[in-house]
């Protein structure tokens, strides 16, 4: 059985624990193979809101097996508070299986992520400050921390001994912090290894013989295509491959299993943290564009910057990614607006540019070429076939999906998970 991976389509945001959520009672695993606790789902089932930020919103689903794969990197304390708070309200997390080689968060990571992203000033990232970047640093620098060294104490000290040798220099004598204790950190990895050990297995090879099998494994991408490493909008990024080529080397499973390609987008399209955005509004319409659709950050609480549907940067990510599939979501923000304005193209210093451009410096001073919609007023919330839309709200799709380089399988009428109207099987 071929691998499904979701992925988002814009900055993030765009409802991707929705769409896992959609498909969860027919699958068998659902993989989180890049990002860490930086980023965040908001899964709604019946009259209970979740807010995860590093599980993988399958952890909701009976009977689905969640996995946190080789290309995640994670905090051990944010790991157990999520765990125990979902718990707490009833949810069964036994079923939890952690790759050996995901790397380690740790304090110093969280530390000079806060203090480096100060000392950039005007010129800041934009991060969540909870060590993400200098966890991946590490990792690329080949000095980082892995899940199976808290089961070695001797590879564990000498590891974290080798980080801080060359840290507590930077902290201590250009950031003008304290230096890090080894035992500090080692005392404290150590603690969460007991807890950990029953949950760690080598994920790859259990995925690629549940594929052999005949199960159906999905990989939930964290972030978005736009905030990918090597094919967003660098250097304001994330510092993982959030595309679907990140579900093969953050998994262990071979890129010609992902068949199925799916791409959430939003109505409109929002962005958290700094770093270029062409549909940016900064006016009454963003107001509401944020206050209907609670865009405030799942992770971070901070408001997102919203702006009108891009429909270069969708077409952009369906290259990229390979999408067979989009799912459209918050189609019912947009009620009660007269028009719909949708960015078809760019204007840069009087050059048209139909696709997204490649020079980050023409991108930054893009300035979008809109097309506008009628909007419509009826509720759509009860709609479940796309016969029930509004015509307005049906041509908006149809004009959007035609733009956009794959079809629009499913549309997010509402924040419940029952709240959406399918158009093609995301699965057979």
């Amino acid at each position: 059985m071929p691998a499904i991976v979701i992925i988002g389509a814009q900055w993030g945001d765009e409802g991707k624990g929705k769409a896992t959520d959609l498909l969860g009672s027919r699958i068998d695993y659902v993989v989180k193979f890049n990002g860490g606790n930086n980023a965040g789902h908001t899964v709604v089932i019946g009259s209970e809101k979740y807010a995860l930020h590093l599980l993988p919103s399958g952890i909701l689903t009976e009977g689905v097996t969640p996995i946190i794969s080789n290309g995640v990197v994670i905090d051990p304390e944010v790991l157990f508070e999520e765990l125990d708070a979902l718990i707490a309200r009833g949810v069964d997390v036994s079923k939890l299986l952690v790759s050996a080689n995901a790397h380690i968060i740790t304090n110093y990571h969280r530390t000079l992520d806060k203090v480096t992203e100060r000392f950039l000033g005007k010129r800041q990232i934009g991060t969540t400050g909870r060590g993400i970047g200098p966890a991946y640093a590490d990792k690329i620098n080949r000095v980082g921390i892995r899940v199976q060294d808290l089961f070695d104490e001797n590879i564990l000290r000498q590891k974290v001994e080798g980080a801080l040798d060359q840290k507590n220099h930077l902290l201590v004598k250009v950031y003008n912090r304290r230096a890090i204790e080894v035992e500090e950190i080692v005392t404290e990895l150590l603690s969460y290894a007991d807890r950990l050990r029953p949950m760690v297995t080598d994920t790859g090879l259990l995925l690629n013989r549940a594929l052999d099998d005949g199960q159906i494994v999905l990989f939930e991408g964290g972030q978005a295509t736009m905030l990918d490493v090597d094919h967003g909008t660098y250097p304001f990024v994330t510092s993982s491959n959030s595309t679907s080529g990140g579900a093969a080397t953050g998994s262990g499973v071979a890129p010609n299993r992902l068949e199925r390609i799916i791409g959430i987008v939003k109505a409109y399209t929002t962005r958290v943290g700094a770093g270029p955005f062409p549909t940016e509004l900064h006016d009454e319409s963003g107001e509401f564009l944020r206050s209907h659709g609670f865009e405030f950050g799942t992770t971070t609480g901070r408001p997102r910057r919203c702006g009108w549907y891009d429909a270069p940067i969708a077409r952009y990510t369906a290259r990229v990614n390979g999408v067979t599939d989009f799912v459209l979501t918050k189609l019912d923000v947009l009620t009660g607006l007269a028009t719909i304005p949708v960015c078809v193209a760019y204007d840069v210093d009087g050059v048209r540019f139909d696709e997204m451009p490649v020079s980050q410096s023409d991108f930054h001073h893009a300035v979008p070429i809109y097309e506008e919609f009628p909007g419509w007023t009826e509720d759509i919330t009860d709609a479940r076939t796309f016969e029930d839309l509004p015509k307005n709200a049906q041509d908006y799709v149809l004009a959007i999906e035609k733009m956009s380089g794959a079809r629009m399988s499913a549309i997010g009428v509402g924040p419940g998970r029952d709240e959406i109207i399918v158009r093609h099987d995301l699965v057979d």
